[in-house]
């Protein structure tokens, strides 16, 4: 099958360009939002192409993946020669974020469109966002396994968040200097420069650096589950969260701490820094548990079964 989307969230991109499909991104010259082309610091397989929009213009494909309101109001059919999206091409729209604004007014974009299926990538989303009779689907994330890292071996809490200053209380970079208080805290993102992080990395140079830490901090106040999370997971990082959205369901008891209580999260910061082998066997139940309900396999094949549904 052929497939056409946008380089727009590029972790969750990159689990889902490891298909058996061809899929095609969009790319310009200055490589800006309508166009990033292939990612730069996630590693992806060559079924992934390039396309121009005078390319894209003809190209024959199967099924157009929608993440962006502006997609479905335009930009598709601009790209891809008048096709509409849902009209002349069959479409899913991914929602990745959960809804802002009063809970009465969280219309989604593609609401009441009979033509196009919304996705969902948690059960909370999905309970917030108001779709209509829109055709709504829930595929929960899945991340290729990038293995058993933790060492553990800096009593320090890792926390990634990308345009940490500009989303602030949305991520819960306001808490960070609470938890900072009694708790180094490294910080890695896209610009999180601007509060002392230590930048964006290439995912594998991303992964090795959290391994390093005692415990994976998840500050995230009202967001869609973060992949950093499920990764952090994977690593064997026993986490220690807020009690909001979808990390409730995330994390088991036993895999960390989760709880909408400040001085609950701080005090488990300092248990897993003061005890190393906690931490460790902590981080071991979480990877199990992620392994099997964040696996890669699982969530390639229930996008398998979607595309088929929409393309027949």
């Amino acid at each position: 099958m052929k497939v056409f989307l946008w380089h727009v969230h590029g972790s969750w991109t990159t689990n889902f360009v490891q298909g058996r499909h061809e899929y095609f991104v969009p790319v310009v010259p200055d490589r800006g939002p309508d166009g990033r082309g292939r990612a730069r610091t996630w590693e992806w397989p060559e079924n992934v192409r390039e396309v121009p929009i005078d390319c894209a213009r003809t190209l024959p494909f199967d099924v157009l993946v929608a993440q962006r309101p502006e997609e479905l109001d335009g930009l598709a059919a601009q790209w891809l020669g008048g096709r509409r999206p849902g009209i002349d091409v069959p479409t899913v729209y991914v929602e990745h974020n959960a809804p802002q604004g009063r809970i009465d007014a969280m219309r989604h974009p593609a609401a009441d469109r009979r033509d196009v299926a919304v996705v969902h990538v948690t059960h909370h989303n999905a309970l917030f966002w108001d779709t209509g009779v829109a055709p709504t689907r829930v595929i929960e994330h899945g991340i290729a396994d990038p293995g058993y890292r933790y060492s553990g071996e800096l009593d320090r809490a890792a926390v990634v968040v990308n345009e940490p200053v500009r989303r602030h209380r949305v991520v819960g970079t306001d808490l960070l200097p609470r938890f900072a208080a009694s708790t180094p805290v490294d910080v890695y993102g896209i610009a999180s420069e601007a509060i002392g992080g230590l930048g964006d990395l290439p995912q594998h140079s991303l992964h090795c650096e959290l391994a390093r830490r005692r415990t994976y901090l998840h500050p995230y106040r009202w967001t869609s589950l973060g992949l950093s999370l499920i990764e952090a997971m994977h690593l064997g990082m026993p986490v220690v969260a807020l009690a909001t959205t979808a990390a409730v369901e995330a994390v088991p008891r036993d895999a960390g701490v989760v709880s909408a209580r400040i001085d609950v999260l701080q005090d488990a910061l300092q248990r897993f820094n003061a005890d190393r082998e906690l931490a460790r066997a902590t981080g071991a139940r979480g990877r199990a548990h992620a392994l099997d309900a964040f696996g890669l396999e699982r969530f390639l094949d229930e996008w398998d079964r979607l595309l088929e549904e929409v393309v027949r």
